[in-house]
């Protein structure tokens, strides 16, 4: 494992592991928007656990890469949703936001692959 690739994966992990703490404590610069997308209350939970195992996993993936190869494309399919949602609520100017976190999960995947 190279060095670039641990540093990629552990940035990547703390970012997606930084939406996840956004969303389980309903920080307003999060709630807002996904309210006006339309995303049901009863997912949040669903979906900041969603993004807590993605981060663990490409931790995991330091150890065993298949774990983080899955978690990466996990979270890469994630976020995917999340620009489908976004273009969905009509919310063009918030397109950018998924595309951030996702970047950083893409590069870390190109490098553990």
């Amino acid at each position: 494992m190279s060095t670039a690739s641990l540093i990629v994966t552990l940035a990547a992990a703390a970012f997606v592991g930084f939406s996840a703490v956004s969303v389980f404590a309903r920080a307003k610069w999060v709630v807002e928007p996904i309210t006006e997308y339309g995303v049901p209350e009863a997912w949040w939970p669903w979906l900041g656990a969603a993004k807590a195992a993605g981060a663990a996993g490409l931790v995991a993936g330091l150890f065993v890469p298949w774990i983080g190869v899955a978690a990466a494309i996990g979270l890469v399919l994630y976020f995917a949703g999340a620009v489908v949602t976004v273009l969905r609520a009509r919310a063009y100017a918030h397109v950018v936001f998924p595309l951030i976190y996702v970047a950083p999960v893409v590069a870390s995947l190109a490098l553990l692959a």
